[in-house]
């Protein structure tokens, strides 16, 4: 061989194993989540920005259906064919996960200094030892509302209970609109949209929150029971049939504006918007008496967290980095207005209802949902029991006494520092 042909050769062979290199260096990351209405979102709009900042590592965004990914993640989990990144509901279903090994500690994560303790704490382990994903967002609940339908009717946004109620008792004399579009047949509403969207002004938030964990307050104190004393009023004010209303039922309810008050999560936002053909409005929970302060559920939602297994974990950690980044904050949530960055960077809405949501965390204190944090990991479930006894008040078939003494003997009988 000729020295001319041997440098062509050496050559040749070493621009090929340049490339080779290179491909060997691009990494696909693959993001399991429960969040399907959310893929057009990251395929057309958060995935092409991280990309463009991070070229060599590529990513896909492959949703489960959102009743099958627990089952369909602990799955693939088990049988190590789970993607990289693992989207985090809040508190026990993945603080198992991390109990079991199966999403890695991220406590030492550059971005983690981006988020306050409390938008930590459903991602933790029960002493804060321990973050295993970074915090995306959080949803507020409140109460949507007709503003066409308060114009007609001259009904100003409420402030206090007793507002509240005239408004409603206005509505409903007027006969046009269905006061408040809420059903009792999915029986979830009734606790979220209902006792916890009311109860944090009567048991002040994580004050009572935290008490009830430490078993320094029961569900039978009157700040406990008076919320559900407000919700046996609500049945009056639902239409007929409210009954067998499903979730679906009231969110068209209200979205054809047949109703006029929707008792809401934040997460409605950007659908609705695509529904309505009036203007929407929103008010947080009106407080019992004028001057009283004010108190708004502003749950933990949505987080991300890495595959303990993860052949690319340091990839993925570049990824888990830049979601914990105002870049990403400020992208998410404007892509979807109800979803609140966690983040401690401010986030500019663009979206006016979601802007009024997220305004109220500057007038009101927040707080997470009762009964999420260590108070269901027994049985019976004080989560889906909050469900059942939300709706029994509403429908007049048990006294908030009886509800809530039912509650509190049941949650009494596995933990301990209710005994």
């Amino acid at each position: 061989m000729t020295p001319k042909k041997l440098t062509g050769l050496l050559l040749a062979t070493t621009v090929l194993g340049s490339a080779f290199a290179a491909n060997a260096q691009d990494v696909t990351l693959t993001i399991e989540s429960w969040r399907n209405d959310d893929l057009s979102i990251w395929q057309d709009k958060i995935i092409p920005a991280f990309e463009a900042a991070n070229p060599g590592i590529k990513v896909q965004f492959t949703p489960s259906a959102p009743a099958e990914y627990n089952a369909a993640l602990n799955s693939k989990l088990d049988a190590g064919t789970a993607g990289d990144l693992i989207t985090c509901r809040p508190f026990d279903a993945s603080l198992a996960l991390f109990d079991g090994g199966k999403l890695a500690d991220l406590s030492d994560l550059e971005a983690m200094a981006n988020f306050s303790d409390v938008a930590k704490s459903a991602w933790q382990t029960d002493d804060g030892s321990a973050t295993f994903c970074v915090p995306m967002a959080s949803v507020i609940h409140g109460f949507i509302y007709n503003k066409d339908a308060f114009a007609e009717l001259g009904i100003e946004v409420p402030a206090t209970e007793a507002d509240f109620f005239a408004a409603l008792d206005k509505i409903k004399e007027d006969g046009t609109y269905i006061p408040m579009a809420m059903g009792t047949n999915d029986q979830w509403e009734a606790a979220t949209m209902g006792y916890n969207n009311i109860g944090p002004n009567y048991w002040k938030g994580e004050e009572g929150r935290l008490a009830l964990i430490k078993g320094e307050q029961k569900l039978t104190d009157e700040a406990w029971v008076a919320p559900y004393r407000q919700l046996a009023k609500w049945g009056a004010y639902l239409g007929d049939g409210y009954e067998a209303q499903t979730y679906p039922d009231s969110q068209n309810l209200f979205t054809l504006g047949r109703a006029a008050i929707y008792p809401a999560g934040s997460w409605e936002i950007s659908g609705f918007n695509s529904l309505v053909d009036f203007e929407m409005g929103a008010f947080y929970p009106p407080v019992q008496n004028a001057g009283d302060e004010c108190y708004i559920s502003d749950h933990t939602d949505i987080a991300i967290g890495l595959n303990a297994a993860s052949p690319n974990a340091d990839a993925a950690r570049t990824f888990l980095n830049w979601v914990g980044s105002a870049e990403f904050a400020t992208l998410y949530a404007n892509a979807l207005p109800g979803f609140f960055s966690l983040n401690s960077a401010p986030v500019a809405m663009e979206d006016p209802l979601a802007q009024e949501f997220v305004s109220w965390r500057d007038k009101c204190h927040s707080t997470i949902r009762s009964t999420y944090q260590i108070l269901s990991r027994g049985t019976p479930n004080l989560e889906t029991e909050t469900w059942n006894a939300s709706v029994n008040v509403i429908k007049g078939t048990e006294t908030p006494e009886d509800a809530s003494q039912r509650l509190q003997d049941g949650l009494a009988s596995w933990y301990a520092p209710q005994q």
